[in-house]
């Protein structure tokens, strides 16, 4: 069967997340959305993983389910340790089959002195090579997979934190490890530079705070609705039953361009090139992106596309569009009230940005709104890249004023 999924997520007991970052509330909006398959996140936490075990029912295979949604046992780990005279910071991805193997996996973390229960995502000691040993030698069922590998902070290939090889990294562990997360700042196409990743398949999620980004990336499967099919899915890099990632357009995200945020510096690796990547307006060094860093990596030209390539497309979230299209702000109550309308009509977020036809959506949506979700799907948007931790801002229209914008949409 074809379904989506959002494999990480956090809880509301990972810092700087919204309270409504729970079951309940995440099941609501997968609905909404149009997910199928959710990760937990955070299992190493150990209120959260009560509230799973209690919430979660067991389906027998791996997955568990909570009001029509299914669940896959999830956390993200954060490794902060030295090796060879260099501080790394290098955020893991585990997945679990079980709650027998997520308790053992905790109890191990917990007598090598990682404080579990300090945050949601866990900063521990460990080499991320070790983690991965311990992950593994419990089960081999378990899959480890290092999350948004650009990030400038923390990530495997990190400017400011990482390494250049993933064997530099996992060491003997390295053959174990077949799935990356491309991360909201890269897309798959940047990835494809490197052709010492393409043994890997790139997988997508939204790392989201708050229930309303869910989705914002994410994955689409046509294969069975089980932890081992979807693990040899990930494992085999099958085209026939991955069809495809979901993607930011990875300018938004918050690490695409170099930059030094408090000084309001955004600048290409070009840019920072040619300011020997000093910030002009205090001296320091400027945080450096993942256009940069993958420009740095490649073996391999922009437009470079590998034989077996999982494909993907970029998508704007709807609620976005409407923003763009009324000429206000995304959390507005105006745009929170089209955005129910509009899936009330439909069904889910991705029947809208994904898979009506623009004849259909003409029949339920205001021409703009179609137009918008028409021009998103064919890539032509306006693009203010995000750097050094500031979302970029991508928009489907020019700015416009509310108001013209508020008479265009009533003439529905």
């Amino acid at each position: 069967m074809e379904f989506i999924a959002d494999l990480h997520i956090h809880s509301k007991y990972s810092r700087a997340t919204s309270r409504d970052m729970d079951i309940v509330h995440l099941a609501q909006w997968a609905k909404l959305k149009g997910i199928t398959l959710m990760g937990t996140g955070d299992f190493t936490h150990h209120l959260w993983l009560e509230e799973l075990k209690h919430t979660l029912e067991d389906c027998g295979n791996g997955l568990f389910k909570h009001a029509g949604i299914y669940f896959m046992l999830t956390a993200e780990i954060s490794s902060i340790y030295s090796k060879g005279g260099r501080g790394y910071r290098i955020h893991n991805l585990i997945f679990a089959p079980s709650f027998a193997v997520v308790d053992k996996i905790n109890n191990a973390l917990s007598r090598r002195g990682a404080n579990l229960s300090s945050d949601g995502r866990p900063i521990i000691g460990l080499d991320a090579a070790e983690l991965a040993k311990i992950v593994f030698d419990i089960d081999e069922n378990c899959m480890l997979v290092p999350g948004h590998i650009w990030t400038p902070w923390f990530s495997l290939f990190g400017s400011m934190s990482g390494f250049d090889k993933i064997e530099d990294c996992f060491e003997d562990q390295t053959p174990k490890i077949f799935a990356l997360e491309t991360g909201l700042s890269s897309d798959p196409a940047m990835n494809w530079r490197l052709s010492a990743l393409d043994r890997f398949t790139l997988i997508s999620n939204s790392d989201s705070h708050s229930p309303q980004k869910i989705g914002r990336e994410a994955n689409v499967f046509n294969c069975g609705l089980d932890y081992q099919s979807i693990r040899q899915v990930l494992k085999n890099k099958d085209r026939d039953k991955f069809l495809y990632t979901i993607e930011f357009f990875p300018e938004e995200g918050k690490y695409h361009f170099d930059g030094h945020r408090l000084c309001g510096i955004r600048w290409s690796p070009q840019e920072t090139k040619q300011n020997n990547g000093k910030c002009p307006k205090c001296g320091k060094p400027v945080t450096v992106g993942v256009v940069n860093r993958v420009e740095k990596l490649a073996d391999r030209p922009e437009g470079f596309k590998p034989q077996n390539a999982i494909p993907f497309k970029n998508l704007i979230p709807l609620d976005e569009i409407i923003a763009s299209a009324k000429g206000l702000g995304k959390a507005s109550v105006s745009v929170e009230r089209d955005y129910r309308l509009y899936l009330s009509k439909f069904g889910t977020e991705f029947e809208i940005l994904l898979r009506a036809s623009k004849e259909e959506l003409l029949k339920g949506l205001p021409p703009k709104i179609v137009e918008g979700v028409m021009l998103a799907r064919q890539g032509k948007v306006n693009i203010k890249p995000g750097y050094d931790g500031e979302y970029g801002v991508v928009s489907v229209f020019a700015e416009t004023s509310a108001a013209k914008s508020e008479e265009q949409l009533n003439l529905f």
